[in-house]
């Protein structure tokens, strides 16, 4: 309405007296061309929109001519064949460019249609209809003589009806099993090339894409590839990262720009669990598979192929699955994953194939075993899981999770030997969790950490689950500035109880002492789901207040530690045993 639509047009034309074009304009510019044009012109109307009288405009506005025409109908073929030529010769020349494409996979239509509704785009948007794995075509393996490589090649064959493979490796031919791979997978009626390759360098990647024989053009690439090279973050180096970076991260990019004239169907990338969750010591690890994850994300943004698939544990050992103990086993285990097998590898690769989305986790978890854990010292991913984890029994674990417990008031007022006895059953405890062990008295109080297995990561992870349980700042360093069970809790009585020289007259300990604190460490493992924590809480009560019907009428803490003092251990064990079943 606040358009002027006057000047508009003046503004376009220059000024009155010229030829003016309209195409498919409505009213208010056909009356402001023709104001315009009062003086002597020529008003060229193309299209089919608020089309006027010739003879009616030329009565209005003496001087003017009014022409409405149809650009097909009007030109005729000989002037339109010449002005397409003229057009290509200006194309060819650079004269004119054509405007932008942006392809969208055909499973984004809706989204593609909401961006032309909003006029984000310049140029043309074009729906594509992806390609499919052609099974007369190649599927380019890299890592392809490796564990995990040679099972996908042979699912290929067998499932996906893949007929010709080139499996990719440094050793190639040379690697073990290779020989023997391509004879089984001959016998499936494929047909195979090793080819020796190191994907890292582009050059050699190029010639790999380049020497596919082009009557079996590639369809499809799994970059199965990658390296390991752990340390802490201090301790990682340029050397460190580009080693895992090459064989993961730089040898996807360099398949990446290889195929970018291909129309492939399928380009699936190997990553890891390692860039979702983190794991220590894997920092360069987790970062290259991360780079993984976003190519993928921006393969699909441009319209082509590409899949990151975030694997959890195989079962079947492969070179970078190879070094890992029981230690390494059980700390993956506490984020819940266990190890898959073969078959259910295969089954959650063709499940994420068949998916959409560019990254996936493809894992086997076990949700019992993340709410065995303290959700604090979880990956932030699996908090919620671990929170809304399964009802029934979890992995037994030597130190259960829970918040931080306030250990200054726990130990404020008992003696030092029991207030250190404590803190050792925690560290323990703790460190029979982070070997993999259920059982704490594997931890023998005056056993050297590494002695009982302790690295570098291990200490680390014991470091941390000491500090969530105690809520203490505590050092990287920990097991190596204590390097024994008892040192490490006398260092944690001296963080917690700095001041504390335990209660005068109370230096030897009396046994009932021992079997209160695994009483109570009993109940602080115990999944609450194991047992009828009412009949437990009833029986507590009925021991508690038995225990003070045996103490004197009126009796404060000092008479009942005395009356416990006098009391034989028999007594007390009796007692313990008679009210609660435990011992």
């Amino acid at each position: 309405r606040d358009l002027d639509f006057e000047q508009v047009v003046r503004e376009a034309t220059g000024g009155r007296g010229v030829d003016v074009v309209l195409n498919s304009l409505a009213g208010p510019f056909v009356d402001a061309s023709l104001r315009l044009l009062a003086e002597g012109g020529r008003l060229l109307e193309m299209g089919k929109t608020d089309i006027r009288d010739p003879e009616r405009v030329a009565a209005d506005c003496p001087g003017v001519r009014y022409e409405a025409y149809d650009l097909i109908t009007g030109a005729g073929p000989d002037r339109i064949g010449r002005m397409l030529r003229e057009l290509s010769e200006l194309f060819a020349s650079g004269g004119l460019v054509a405007p932008p494409v942006r392809a969208w996979p055909l499973s984004r239509a809706r989204e593609a249609l909401r961006y032309l509704s909003q006029a984000k785009h310049t140029g043309k948007l074009v729906l594509d209809v992806p390609a499919p794995v052609d099974p007369e075509g190649t599927v380019l393996i890299t890592g392809g003589t490796g564990t995990l490589g040679g099972q996908v090649a042979e699912h290929l064959v067998r499932t996906w009806g893949i007929r010709h493979l080139v499996l990719a490796s440094r050793s190639g031919p040379d690697a073990p099993g290779a020989k023997e791979l391509a004879l089984a997978l001959g016998e499936l009626g494929a047909e195979v090339r090793i080819a020796s390759a190191d994907v890292a360098d582009a050059t050699a990647v190029a010639e790999l894409v380049a020497g596919i024989d082009p009557a079996r053009p590639l369809t499809g690439v799994i970059h199965a590839a990658g390296a390991l090279n752990d340390a802490m973050l201090p301790a990682q180096s340029p050397e460190r990262l580009a080693r895992v970076w090459g064989a993961k991260a730089t040898a996807a990019a360099n398949l990446h720009a290889a195929t970018a004239h291909l129309r492939l169907g399928t380009f699936v990338m190997f990553s890891s669990f390692a860039s979702h969750l983190g794991t220590p010591s894997q920092a360069n690890y987790a970062a290259a598979n991360a780079f993984c994850d976003a190519l993928a994300s921006h393969r699909q943004a441009a319209g082509r192929p590409g899949l990151s698939v975030a694997w959890g544990l195989w079962a079947a050992t492969s070179g970078l699955t190879a070094r890992l103990d029981t230690a390494n086993l059980a700390r993956i285990g506490r984020l819940g994953i266990t190890a898959n097998t073969t078959e259910e590898g295969l089954a959650l690769l063709d499940a994420a194939y068949r998916h959409g989305h560019p990254h996936l986790l493809a894992l086997k978890l076990d949700a019992r075993a993340l709410a065995a854990q303290d959700a604090a010292t979880l990956p932030t991913p699996l908090r919620a899981l671990a929170a809304t984890g399964g009802s029934g029994r979890g992995r037994p674990t030597a130190a259960a999770g829970g918040r931080p417990s306030d250990w200054a008031a726990r130990l404020r007022g008992l003696p030092t030997p029991e207030q250190h006895r404590l803190l050792l059953n925690l560290v323990r405890g703790h460190a029979a969790t982070v070997l993999g062990h259920a059982d704490p008295t594997t931890v023998h109080p005056d056993a050297s950490f590494k002695d009982l297995g302790f690295d570098s990561l291990t200490g680390v992870e014991l470091r941390n689950r000491l500090a969530s349980a105690t809520g203490l700042r505590l050092p990287a360093a920990l097991v190596f500035d204590h390097p024994e069970a008892a040192a490490l809790a006398e260092h944690l009585r001296s963080q917690l109880a700095p001041d504390d020289a335990g209660a005068p007259g109370r230096d030897v300990l009396h046994p009932v002492f021992n079997e209160l604190v695994r009483l109570e460490n009993t109940l602080s493992a115990v999944a609450v789901e194991e047992l009828d924590s009412g009949a437990v809480t009833t029986r507590l009560e009925t021991l508690l207040s038995r225990w003070k019907a045996m103490c004197p009428s009126g009796d404060d803490d000092g008479g009942a530690v005395e009356r416990l003092q006098v009391a034989t251990a028999d007594q007390v064990l009796d007692f313990i045993d008679n009210e609660l079943g435990l011992s």
